[in-house]
């Protein structure tokens, strides 16, 4: 079975926590300072999808439309 994931996800993952880690990982436009672990994954995956690596795409955004229906 195929990995999902590619080594350069992998080493853009690394290197983005060890940016959070230093306290030198910074967000998109605002360049907030990351603190979350998740946000952290979540660049260095964004970061291996401009390089071309082999990551799955982020799959569909639900809107809050579809979600309020009760």
């Amino acid at each position: 079975m195929a990995s999902r994931y590619g080594k350069k996800a992998g080493s853009k993952v690394e290197k983005a926590m060890h940016e959070r880690k230093a306290g030198t990982l910074r967000s998109g436009r605002s360049g907030k300072k990351v603190k979350s672990r998740k946000q952290a994954i979540a660049i260095g995956l964004s970061e291996a999808r401009r390089a071309g690596g082999k990551v799955p795409s982020r799959g569909k955004k639900s809107s809050s439309r579809s979600r309020k229906k009760k």
